[in-house]
This record gives structure tokens, C-alpha cells and sequence, in this order.
């Protein structure tokens, strides 16, 4: 495990699970299509475990089908997910005021996350955050996702931070190991969709149960 660093410049998060509670429409897409299809929809339970592996994962939640079939079904899919993908999307709580602590504080925060760049950039800037972010790295900027490193190196980097000073958040075992594999502070939190899984099994630095936890580790006075 490593140390909290010292003059920590920044902070990278995850986007689904971590800052945005996406999982109701990615749900209620997925209901959409099954209605399309005559297909019985997927319980919101299972879909929401299963956020952080994709669309494929999603799908699969209500169609036992092979690889391919399910690739078939993505295109029409996303296209409903990105006509209501902010309905009822929101920051989780207490995810606003730790953003703001960051700012006030003088500490970045980006975002590298598996989702595709177009539903990425859109989802932002619906959100309101496209001018606040310092780097926003999406699934398909580079020819590799998290669990490799690279996408968040490539955030530090076009953010000019320095990867030993920063923090790596996210509610995702993949998060947690590109973070490590890339150098920085790991911090696994368990208010996301952890897909099935346990956050403190997965080698993060520190595990969190609240966003005001992470102003405290990082001792941030929280605006008024």
C-alpha cells in the first residue's frame, strides 16, 4: 500500500459509478430496447451491478446470447441510452461538494472512464462539467482501456500532473488496478455498482463509504 502523497495535485475519477449514478438509465434504456424486441426487460438489480463492465454486460443481462449476437443488438442500444442518458442521472451524493472542495482547495480533477468518447463528452457536458474537468479520457481515446494504465497516464499528462502526486478513485476492481499499475494513490469507494465484488479484496490504498470521506483524507475545507 502507499502513502497519501505528501502535496497531492489532483484527483482522476471514474465517471459511472464513482461520480454519476448512471445505472436508472442505462436501465431504463435497456427496458426500451426489450420492449422494442418483445423481449422481458432485465430487473434493475442485476443491470446495476454489472454498470461497469459496458453495454455488452447490460445486454447480457437480458440476453443469453453470444458475443456476437449481443454486438448486433449495441448499436440500437446506445442509441436510446444516449436519447435519455441524463433523465435521472445525477452525481451521487456528497459528489458535488467534494468537487467544489477540490477547486477551492486548488486541486484538479478529471475523468477516465471505458465509456465511448461521444456518449462521454455529451454525458459531461449535459452534467455541466465539461469546463471544469482538467482531462476527460474516454474507453476509446487510446487503442487500450483501464485496467491499463495508459489512459490514466495520458490524463496526468494532459493535465500536467504528476502521477506519484495524484489520486486514481473509482468503484471498479479495473479502476483500482490502473491506478496502482500507473503509480498512483488508489482509493476504491463503495457507494458505486462495484460489480458484484469486494473493495477492500481489490489492492486499493484506501477503500471509502462517502465522497466527504476523500475531503477529509485529502483534509480540503468544503465550501459553505
Amino acid at each position: 500500500m502507499k502513502s497519501l502523497p505528501q502535496s497531492p495535485q489532483g484527483v482522476l475519477f471514474d465517471l459511472d459509478g464513482t461520480l454519476l449514478d448512471s445505472a436508472p438509465d442505462l436501465h431504463a434504456a435497456l427496458v426500451a430496447y426489450c420492449s422494442e424486441v418483445g423481449a422481458p426487460p432485465a430487473p434493475y438489480t442485476k443491470v446495476r451491478e454489472v454498470v461497469s463492465r459496458g453495454s455488452r454486460a447490460i445486454l447480457r443481462c437480458a440476453f443469453d446470447e453470444s458475443d456476437e449476437a449481443l454486438f448486433e443488438r449495441m448499436p440500437r442500444y446506445l442509441e436510446l441510452y444516449h436519447s435519455m442518458m441524463t433523465r435521472h442521472t445525477r452525481p451521487f451524493e456528497g459528489i458535488d461538494p467534494l468537487l467544489d472542495a477540490l477547486e477551492s482547495n486548488g486541486l484538479a480533477w478529471g475523468i477516465v472512464t471505458n465509456k465511448p468518447a461521444y456518449l462521454t463528452d455529451d454525458l459531461i457536458h449535459q452534467i455541466g462539467w465539461s469546463k471544469r474537468a482538467c482531462a476527460v479520457i474516454s474507453g476509446d481515446t487510446l487503442p487500450v482501456r483501464k485496467p491499463d494504465p495508459a489512459p490514466v497516464l495520458l490524463a496526468c499528462e494532459r493535465a500536467g500532473l504528476d502521477p506519484a502526486q495524484c489520486l486514481f478513485v473509482g468503484d471498479d476492481r479495473r479502476d483500482v488496478q490502473a491506478g496502482n499499475s500507473a503509480g498512483l494513490y488508489s482509493v476504491a469507494v463503495h457507494w458505486g455498482y462495484l460489480d458484484g465484488g469486494d473493495p477492500y479484496a481489490w489492492g486499493a490504498d484506501v477503500v471509502l463509504e462517502h465522497p466527504r470521506q476523500l475531503a477529509e483524507l485529502l483534509k480540503l475545507k468544503v465550501p459553505a
